[in-house]
C-alpha cells in the first residue's frame, strides 16, 4: 500500500517535469526520485526476500536519477525517460505479478 502511494506521488512529480519548470525543481525531482526508488528497492526486497526484477529495475532507476554524479542527457531524452518511467509506475500500481508455486 505504501509502495502504491510512493509510485503515484512520483508519477505526478514526473509529469510535472514535462512542463517548463525552474532548474531547482529538476534537481529536487532527481533527489526525491533517488530516495523514492531506493525505498521501493527496500520494500520490494523485504516483501520477496530475494533479488527479483523489481529490485533490479528500481535500483537501476535510483542510480539513473541520483543527483550526485549526473548522467548528462538532453532535455528530450529526459522527457522520454520521464514518460516511460511514469507509465511503468502507473502500470505497476494496477498490475500485480503472479506468484509461481513450486
Amino acid at each position: 500500500m505504501i509502495n502504491n502511494g510512493i509510485k503515484l506521488i512520483f508519477a505526478i512529480l514526473f509529469m510535472l517535469c514535462l512542463l517548463q519548470m525552474p532548474y531547482g525543481y529538476f534537481q529536487a525531482a532527481r533527489f526525491i526520485g533517488m530516495l523514492s526508488f531506493a525505498l521501493l528497492v527496500f520494500y520490494d526486497y523485504q516483501k520477496n526476500q530475494t533479488i527479483n526484477s523489481g529490485v533490479i529495475i528500481y535500483l537501476t532507476l535510483a542510480l539513473l536519477f541520483q543527483p550526485f554524479i549526473k548522467i548528462a542527457l538532453c532535455k528530450t531524452v529526459w522527457n522520454v525517460v520521464d514518460v516511460l518511467v511514469n507509465v511503468g509506475l502507473i502500470i505497476s500500481i494496477f498490475i500485480r505479478p503472479k506468484k509461481y508455486e513450486s
